[in-house]
């Protein structure tokens, strides 16, 4: 049985003491944003979520969704708990009032996407794709097209997708065949085929809005000929109403591991009524908008797989007898001790949980950051927190869909059989999880983004953004009255002086030969990824020290988050200096066979 209650403690430690969440109320449209509020909105959306999608969750990922005659049904239970979901007002929580929508931080719509995908990662990719295809177009489209299409996928009665993927190309989508021809009235026929799109055929809302790569009878080649469309599954009629039927249909449903109640759909554009959404050949920069915001939603995905998977270890190591405590019986009453007293448990535990509030810290200030980047009314700081959020948005991606993954993994290994076999739900935390890793780009591109664009850009302007509040809050620690905090310091600066040299490193190699930044690129994320994880551990731990000095109610909570820190400096951060030789080993052994010795 899969089991599931939301960290708010956790969440609000994170919200008012590590990112300081009273600063959103010197933002322009954020004065209401107090603590009374997250607070309400937190307990509502873990109620939710508890009560509605986790009861889905097993029963959804067995049925799976079903095509019948071009038409999705989704699994039992879905369409009642979307519709509960949306009247909830939950499909309209970071978006724009203008259009209907709540106008929330960024930071709250995190920690709720998180619990939706702790509790059912294939439910929340319908309201995902929504806001991701909501981004694109208030970003890009013209006034009428907003005017017309933002409110209903606001309001969640319509749903969105984006569709980039054809069968003969991926990552590289310069080589997309999908043809736009313009008409009269200034539409265009859109003619191609799609696969793998995620929510591209359901039963949940009144109409699909589709995003559609596509090219332009004068195109040129690459993807600088590649334009954006709006496709709707049902022309709108004058008064909003869904109309006549596209020329789009879903043709097949994929078969995959996981995620299975979510529709990932194959689908047949057929003279497909469009409209341009930015300008011509430009479609590139729209989809980013949708894709950056993606990315950071996925890596949020591994966050909620890593979070359930952790709960349910948690659960069962407290309650699987076996063996006794190599220090002597622990469950004297029983036949054998909990499986919690072993050092090997133990491990994986304590490895899920510094993960999950590591990744949950990180998240936090990023989203923070993406905020400031568009409310704070000074400019200066609106650029670095730009800066900051470029930087870490293939970082959040890959780490926490890795170590989401990662997690998932301990998780069965905590059951033992028992996890490899379907009765108790955790190999599907292993199934569900693993797509993260390849969707919205691999990581392996994430890492080439990082060394290829995000490191050199504008000279380093990127790095800084994270390097000079990181180096702060290390040497401030070094100087400090708390021994613990000293402690944690140390192998910290360790590691953060190699990602300093690896980051000289790459930059130098780089630009002689462009596939030894390539060859070091993975490590290089991931060296980056534990370093910052390390940098918000020693932030918790400094603040989790100054409030038991200060006296509170909640000393166990406080001190867990030391203990944990502890753990991560000691046990977990020490694979940078691993990372770090391999990074300076360069590209020879990785290059040196021939492509027919493999």
């Amino acid at each position: 049985m899969q089991v599931y209650q939301a960290p708010l403690r956790d969440m609000r430690f994170i919200l008012n003491d590590v990112i300081n969440a009273a600063e959103y109320t010197s933002m322009p449209g954020f004065e209401d944003v107090t603590p009374d509020l997250t607070d309400a909105i937190l307990e509502e959306a873990a109620r939710f979520v508890t009560e509605r999608l986790l009861p889905l969750n097993a029963s959804g990922d067995e049925e799976g969704c079903v095509l019948e005659n071009g038409q999705v049904r989704t699994p039992k239970g879905f369409k009642e708990a979307y519709a509960a979901f949306a009247e909830g007002g939950w499909t309209a929580m970071g978006s724009d009032p203008n259009y209907g929508g709540q106008g929330l931080p960024a930071v709250l719509g995190k920690y709720v996407e998180e619990m939706i995908c702790s509790t059912n990662l294939s439910f929340g990719l319908y309201p995902g794709l929504s806001h991701g295809a909501y981004q694109a177009i208030i970003g890009h489209a013209s006034d009428e097209l907003k005017e017309r299409y933002l409110p209903r996928l606001i309001d969640g009665t319509w749903s969105g997708t984006m569709c980039l993927t054809e069968a003969h190309c991926g990552t590289d989508l310069g080589l997309l065949r999908t043809r736009a021809v313009p008409q009269e009235d200034g539409s265009y026929k859109i003619s191609g085929s799609k696969i793998f799109i995620s929510a591209g055929e359901h039963d949940l809302t009144e109409n699909i809005i589709h995003l559609v790569l596509a090219r332009l009878p004068d195109a040129p080649k690459g993807v600088k000929g590649i334009s954006l469309f709006l496709v709707p599954k049902f022309l709108p009629q004058e008064d909003g109403t869904p109309g006549e039927r596209n020329g789009v249909v879903c043709s097949a449903l994929e078969h995959k591991m996981g995620i299975k109640a979510s529709a990932t759909c194959q689908l047949s554009f057929d003279d497909a009524t469009g409209w341009l959404v930015g300008e011509p050949h430009k479609g590139m920069r729209a989809m980013f908008t949708m894709m950056n915001s993606e990315r950071l939603s996925v890596g949020i995905q591994g966050l909620g797989a890593g979070e359930a998977a952790y709960q349910a270890a948690v659960a069962y190591a407290r309650e699987r007898l076996q063996g006794r405590s190599l220090s002597g019986v622990k469950a004297p009453d029983l036949p054998a001790d909990p499986i919690i007293v072993h050092p090997d448990v133990r491990r994986m535990l304590m490895t899920m949980r510094a993960y999950n509030e590591g990744c949950r810290a990180l998240g936090s200030w990023v989203a923070k950051t993406l905020d400031v980047s568009k409310h704070h009314p000074d400019p200066e700081e609106r650029k670095k927190a730009e800066d900051f959020t470029a930087l870490m948005t293939p970082i959040v991606k890959a780490l926490f869909t890795d170590l989401g993954f990662e997690n998932a993994n301990l998780c069965v290994q905590t059951y033992g059989g028992h996890g490899f076999i379907r009765d108790h739900g955790v190999e599907q935390y292993v199934r569900d999880s693993r797509i993260a890793m390849i969707y919205e780009g691999t990581n392996g591109v994430q890492a080439l983004d990082l060394v290829g664009r995000k490191m050199p850009a504008h000279v380093g302007r990127y790095l800084r953004a994270f390097f000079h509040p990181a180096l702060a809050e290390i040497d401030a620690a070094l100087d400090s009255d708390d021994d613990l905090i000293v402690d944690l310091a140390q192998p910290l600066s360790k590691a953060f002086g190699g990602l300093q040299l690896s980051t000289a490193t790459i930059a130098q190699k780089g630009l002689k030969d462009p596939e030894e930044a390539g060859a070091a690129a993975t490590e290089y994320l991931r060296l980056f990824g534990l370093v910052a994880l390390g940098v918000m551990w020693l932030k918790m731990a400094r603040i989790a020290g100054e409030k038991l000095e200060a006296g509170t109610d909640d000393a166990a909570f406080y001190e867990a988050k030391r203990v944990t820190a502890r753990f991560y400096m000691e046990r977990i951060l020490p694979q940078a200096a691993g990372l770090f030789a391999a990074i300076r080993s360069g590209k020879g052994a990785m290059m040196a066979l021939e492509d027919m010795q493999f």
